[in-house]
């Protein structure tokens, strides 16, 4: 009977052993998780904190900004905006501004580059087809973005006065169906200059939306890009 009690015992013991070697694994794997997890957060603000030029700090108040009131009004603001309006002071406000205004330089340098590279692209694999360009979100304040119809008399004769002035235009074909040959046919039927489309002095584009948001119901209808946001032109 002694030597049972001693062989149960020991099962115990081992089946007590087993169990808290068991729970020590499962600890140390926990923490094995939860340091490769602090590991990946870490890699992953630096890599945000390098992108936007931030430190740390101004990384971990924008994702503190994100959740608070801020991020539920403009859940869609970039780390540089929403820290530049929420900003503690003129200098804090005047620092992000700087950065954006350089990131912003660089992005579009770069867009011009590759739009620059597309053109001679264009043009090299296609000599004889005009452009169509997508549908611009924004244009410099120098040109105009006429908005027209096919079988539009009013609109023919707004395009050819802006075409007399030679001024920069961005065309809109409004209901072109996003086909890009209904747009080709469009400016073909009214001599629009296959060499001013090439150079961009005139762009021939699909609306998607534009002219409804726009431009009030008018046909045709001339916008500008300015201070304002889009304004109707006279």
């Amino acid at each position: 009977m002694k030597k049972f009690n001693i062989v149960l015992m020991a099962g115990v013991l081992t089946v007590s052993t087993v169990a808290f070697a068991a729970s020590s694994v499962n600890q140390e794997d926990s923490q094995t998780v939860k340091t490769s997890l602090q590991a990946l957060d870490q890699q992953q603000m630096t890599r945000s904190t390098q992108e936007w030029g931030l430190t740390a700090e101004e990384w971990q108040r924008y994702e503190t900004l994100k959740k608070g009131r801020r991020g539920v009004l403009s859940p869609g603001l970039d780390p540089l905006t929403m820290l530049g309006i929420e900003a503690r002071s003129d200098e804090e406000r005047r620092h992000f501004a700087e950065l954006a205004v350089k990131q912003e330089f660089q992005r579009v340098e770069a867009e011009l580059a590759f739009q620059r590279e597309v053109n001679s692209a264009w043009t090299r694999i296609y000599p004889g087809v005009l452009p169509v360009q997508d549908l611009r979100s924004e244009v410099s304040n120098a040109r105009q973005a006429l908005f027209v119809k096919d079988s539009c008399p009013t609109c023919d004769r707004k395009l050819a006065q802006l075409m007399k002035s030679n001024r920069p235009l961005d065309i809109y074909l409004v209901d072109s169906g996003g086909k890009d040959e209904a747009v080709r046919s469009w400016a073909k039927k009214h001599n629009i200059p296959a060499e001013k489309v090439k150079s961009r002095q005139v762009t021939l584009n699909h609306d998607n939306g534009m002219w409804l948001k726009y431009g009030n119901g008018l046909m045709p209808v001339v916008l500008q890009q300015g201070a304002q946001g889009w304004q109707r032109v006279n």
